[in-house]
């Protein structure tokens, strides 16, 4: 063998390694979440924690992007935002219609300006 793993074992390196892991704590949080109370002040804070995560990745997706999303104009990229958040609005607060929306007007964008 060269050094290089086969397909499988890497298949299986990354479930052992990145799938299996992660799954302990999911299945644990489901466990110690069901003690928790809607209206807690600990589910306001996992929640507000929760919030804030999901912020920052989208801005970084939005102001730093790596591979070929750094090749789309920030402009589009905010455009996308937008136009995701329209559809969400608009379509009954449907997170399915709010990331199709944004994911049309990102693709589009980007094919009109390449094309």
């Amino acid at each position: 063998m060269n050094g290089q793993l086969s397909e499988g074992a890497a298949l299986l390196l990354v479930v052992l390694l990145g799938f299996l892991p992660t799954e302990v704590w999911r299945s644990l949080a489901v466990v110690a979440g069901r003690r928790v109370s809607d209206g807690s002040p600990l589910f306001h804070w996992v929640k507000a924690v929760a919030t804030a995560l999901l912020a920052a990745v989208v801005a970084r997706l939005l102001f730093n992007p790596a591979g070929a999303l750094a090749a789309v104009p920030l402009a589009l990229r905010l455009g996308a935002v937008a136009a995701g958040v329209c559809g969400f609005t608009l379509l009954r607060r449907s997170v399915f219609a709010g990331v199709l929306v944004g994911e049309v007007v990102l693709i589009g964008g980007a094919w009109l300006l390449t094309g």
